[in-house]
């Protein structure tokens, strides 16, 4: 059995692929990436999933195939199914109060207006797991914050980004083998 989940949150489909609100499903990747490990559907839940092992430690990385105000329900049934419990999750999500590629991480605490988190909690029944919030700024200007998280990176922001979601990948190996100060000293910036 599996010793953690990891959850990378955003929006399928290709038009969101780039986008701010996908950078959880972007770090996700480069996780699978750095284990060389792919993803495949899931006949336990809307969601793609893909085992792997760090050091000691086998996880189960998921990336909700239910869109961002849903995710919950993509979450909760792999949880249930690997009896992985509240405090061995991890949500990767983007974080509209940090800036663009800072990385805060946490265990627990409030859903901030993310409509990922608000899902994930109201299906666990609990907010106790832990957070790598990815900063991705807040608009500039007027723009709505809804329109900005949906609107794909810049071509000069998107080689940061890649670099970013790299570090954010060392960041949950680095939980993982470690605990959350350890962690948050080395990440939280």
């Amino acid at each position: 059995m599996a010793d953690w989940l990891i959850i990378g949150l955003g929006n399928p489909g290709s038009e969101y692929e780039r986008t701010r609100h996908n950078i959880g499903f972007l770090a996700i990747d480069a996780l699978a990436n750095r284990m060389n490990i792919k993803f495949s559907k899931n006949k336990k839940s809307p969601a793609l999933v893909a085992e792997g092992r760090h050091g000691e430690h086998k996880f189960i990385l998921i990336k909700p195939m239910t869109f961002m105000n849903r995710s919950g329900q993509a979450v909760a049934p792999l949880s249930l199914f690997y009896k992985i419990p509240a405090e061995n999750i991890i949500v990767l999500h983007d974080e509209l109060d940090l800036d663009f590629q800072r990385i805060r991480m946490k265990l627990g605490g409030g859903d901030n207006g993310h409509n990922g988190l608000k899902s994930i909690r109201a299906s666990l029944g609990t907010g106790d797991w832990f957070r790598i919030r990815l900063g991705i700024g807040r608009p500039v200007g007027q723009m709505d914050p809804a329109s900005y998280v949906l609107k794909p990176f810049s071509v000069s922001e998107w080689k940061e980004t890649l670099d970013f979601c790299d570090r954010a990948a060392e960041a949950v190996e680095t939980l993982i083998d470690t605990d959350l100060a350890t962690a948050q000293g080395r990440f939280n910036q």
